[in-house]
């Protein structure tokens, strides 16, 4: 007997349970099965998360248990790593500012700029059962024994019911009937690897992550109710994590290179333990605490699968690529991809649009997110100062991805896989901001990189080269085609924050104008930011243009420059010009509020002219 469905899906974890629960909320009429191998709830690595997977699990509606959980609140991270032996903080937001609100909260305010560490044998519990109760059949402890293809068309799984207390049975059925195959079994790459899907591993990167879990341990930093950090501390030869789970269990590993390893002549829990005795902070943390004893150990090598898709299947999850760690993005990855992926197959089956385009973009926007990622850790371990140990693989993973530690040269190469790749129309990389990336930099080789757009008061639009392509934008269960320029692997979307700053850039060039022209444009656009905001977002959306070449930048006298007040977290930036006599840069704190109204004010009386006086092609 057979099973016969819309959509198979290979696997239980985040990324399947994204794709079923996200491909039955926009039509509840599909026929979703998932498959898989264990019987949750099971342990998983990859606790920490990033923002940029809030809105997702809003999306599938799964917030508010996940929040209802008790996960400790992300609010950033701890870092000692780079050129200061001291900890530097990446964070989401100031913890200053971080309101002790009672849980569980909505997702609103301060919660939409924060994150979650999760225990994975709770959180993928969540997101599958909440699959099955958005109309997704789940089999459980059922494994995939094969999987049968004529050429690149997959024609069907063969199954087998495994021991395991709780198993779904079959009841007979062993074979599986679908019109779309998915494969997100992670590592194991389980249609990927019987497709004969190789594999581009573009880095120096062979790491082993060795872990535990911990019982009662000391969080290293505590904020308001449930907030906290990850901890990630450098050693000579790798870097421990620290990662709160709940109120009393912590996951606590180690990443070191494969071949020191092998070199120590230690066993990997030999070295494990090792690492936490020589970590002071680590080492206090634990102190009155006790191992659980499920000690693992997994290679966490950097991939990306040559291709992500073929006639009636497609890769997800890590079976489709994985990116170090040390940016917590996996699991951000994971279900960022599986969202695109639901909405391509949604597209795929109302036959409205080209197969072909929707497939490809699927594949182009998925690699270029794991590829900046793998980018971003190259960067990281290169220039680390406190790997004395590794000084040889750091300088082997700079030489052959062509790093360039100097801080003016490093912004610029850090967003050379593209800064609209990560999300079509808002600049970052490595899913970081502009102004994180650059504090990234500083904290790695203690020198702020100057603003691009600092240098300049006169900036020019340079498409010179480039050719119009179609990208896909994913939004309220639908793909839509945006223009977007392409150059050199780069783009530049007439979409969001991009659209508005192009628009802008074909009207006026001085920096004062411009930027005016830039807010009337993204306003037009729907942006409901405040005055601060949308000027915040121009200005890093021309930076991003200029460290591409999209803007040239010239000098003209006469003519007013930018002056950047910056401070991270917050990353405030104002206007060094005066304006109405009262110059942002040098007023008291109290009067800034009022200084912006005025501001907007005359923004409004700038802004606001007759219809016909305004071109908006």
């Amino acid at each position: 007997m057979a099973i016969t469905c819309d959509v198979a899906v290979i696997g239980g974890g985040p990324a399947a349970a994204t794709l079923g629960t996200l491909l039955r909320k926009y039509d509840p009429s599909l026929n979703i099965v998932l498959f898989e191998r264990e019987v949750f709830p099971r342990d998983h690595i990859g606790e920490s998360q990033l923002p940029h997977l809030m809105p997702i699990l809003q999306e599938m509606g799964v917030w508010d248990k996940v929040e209802a959980a008790d996960f400790p609140v992300k609010i950033g991270g701890l870092y000692r790593w780079g050129s200061t032996a001291d900890l530097w903080a990446l964070d989401f937001l100031n913890i200053g500012s971080f309101q002790d609100i009672p849980r569980p909260s909505a997702y609103a305010g301060q919660r939409t700029r924060t994150a979650f560490q999760v225990d994975r044998s709770k959180y993928d519990k969540i997101l599958l059962d909440h699959a099955k109760e958005s109309g997704c059949q789940v089999y459980e402890g059922v494994k995939i024994l094969n999987v049968t293809h004529e050429g690149d068309r997959v024609t069907g799984l063969e199954l087998v019911e495994s021991d395991k207390p709780g198993a779904t049975p079959l009841n007979g059925e062993t074979e599986v009937k679908a019109k779309w195959y998915v494969d997100a079994s992670g590592n194991s790459g389980i249609l990927r690897r019987k497709m004969g899907v190789e594999i581009d591993a573009p880095t120096k990167l062979r790491n082993i992550a060795v872990w535990d879990y911990w019982q009662n341990t000391d969080w290293a930093v505590r904020v308001g109710i449930g907030g906290t950090q990850i901890l990630v501390l450098s050693l000579d030869w790798g870097w421990l994590w620290f990662i709160p789970l709940g109120p009393t269990r912590t996951s606590l590993g180690l990443v070191t290179p494969a071949e020191y390893l092998k070199k120590s002549g230690k066993t990997p829990e030999e070295l494990y333990m090792e690492a936490i005795r020589s970590e002071p902070t680590i080492s206090k943390l634990v102190e009155n605490a006790t191992r659980e004893n499920k000690f693992e150990t997994t290679k966490d090598w950097s991939f990306v699968a040559d291709r992500l898709y073929g006639e009636n299947w497609f890769l997800a999850g890590d079976a489709a690529g994985f990116a170090d760690p040390i940016l917590s993005a996996g699991l951000t990855l994971a279900q960022t991809g599986s969202r695109n992926l639901a909405y391509t197959i949604l597209e795929l089956n109302k036959g409205e649009m080209d197969a072909d385009f929707l497939k490809r973009s699927y594949e182009s926007v998925q690699s270029r997110r794991i590829r900046n990622h793998i980018r971003f850790a190259d960067y990281w371990y290169s220039a680390n100062g406190h790997f004395t140990e590794l000084k040889g693989y750091c300088a082997e993973i700079a030489d052959s991805s062509g790093i360039k530690l100097r801080p003016e040269d490093a912004f610029v190469w850090m967003g050379s896989g593209g800064f609209a790749s990560d999300t079509l129309g808002v600049p970052s990389a490595g899913t970081f901001t502009i102004p994180a990336v650059k504090y990234n930099i500083c904290s790695m080789t203690g020198v702020y990189p100057k603003w691009e757009v600092e240098k300049y008061n006169v900036f020019k639009l340079n498409i010179e080269g480039a050719e119009m392509t179609e990208l896909a934008s994913y939004n309220e269960g639908r793909v839509t085609k945006v223009q977007c320029f392409e150059r050199d692997g780069k783009l530049l979307p007439n979409q969001l924050s991009y659209g508005a700053m192009y628009a802008a850039l074909k009207h006026e060039s001085e920096l004062e104008p411009l930027m005016e022209r830039y807010m009337f444009e993204a306003r037009l656009r729907g942006f409901t930011l405040n005055f601060e905001g949308v000027f915040r977002s121009g200005i890093d959306i021309l930076e991003a243009m200029t460290g591409e070449g999209w803007v040239t930048g010239e000098i003209k006298p006469g003519c007013r420059f930018l002056g950047l007040a910056t401070s991270y977290p917050e990353q405030h930036v104002h206007m060094g010009w005066v304006l109405d006599g009262v110059g942002l840069t040098s007023i008291d704190p109290r009067q800034r509020d009022q200084v912006i109204m005025e501001m907007a004010e005359v923004e409004r009386r700038r802004m606001v002219r007759p219809k016909e006086e305004i071109s908006l092609a």
